[in-house]
């Protein structure tokens, strides 16, 4: 059952209640495949990652998030900014009735072949999907266009510093 519902830039989405939100998010990848997993609150696949926390930097909680969700310890210089994506039409609504704009910093991290998982409560499955599948699953809306951007379309992946 889902227990929230995400938005991006549709007339329909339903108005914030609550401020901004700072999220760290990361394209995973290992060789040709990118790292998804398949969330338990929306039933959708998305990237790893989660809130940044009040007094926390967005690289912090990234290597936290790959921490609590893969349960790999990786150290934050491993972990390359990509971008920003902070426009106001991002947003999260969830069933208790808050609803949040969503800003989101992205992070690029290259993990080694036969690398061990371990799932999270947070997550249904953990999955590495070819640039060919991804067209065939549900990505959480408020990823789909950096997942594009960064892993099909390749920007910024290999030049950014």
């Amino acid at each position: 059952m889902s227990i929230v519902k995400f938005y991006r830039n549709d007339p329909n989405a339903p108005k914030t209640t609550m401020p901004a939100h700072l999220g760290a998010n990361a394209i995973i990848t290992c060789g040709d495949k990118l790292l998804l997993e398949r969330r338990r609150d929306s039933d959708t696949w998305g990237l790893v990652g989660g809130g940044v926390k009040k007094y926390e930097e967005p690289v912090n909680a990234m290597a936290r998030e790959v921490w609590e969700e893969l349960g790999l310890r990786i150290p934050k210089d491993s972990f390359r900014k990509l971008a920003v994506y902070g426009e106001p039409g991002r947003i999260a609504a969830y069933q208790d009735g808050s609803i949040w704009r969503m800003v989101i910093v992205v992070f690029s991290l290259t993990l080694p072949e036969n690398v061990e998982l371990r799932i999270s409560r947070e997550s249904r499955e953990l999955r590495w999907f070819t640039k060919e599948e991804l067209k065939q699953i549900d990505i959480v809306v408020t990823h789909s266009d950096i997942v594009e951007d960064h892993f099909i379309n390749g920007m910024n992946i290999q030049n950014n510093e």
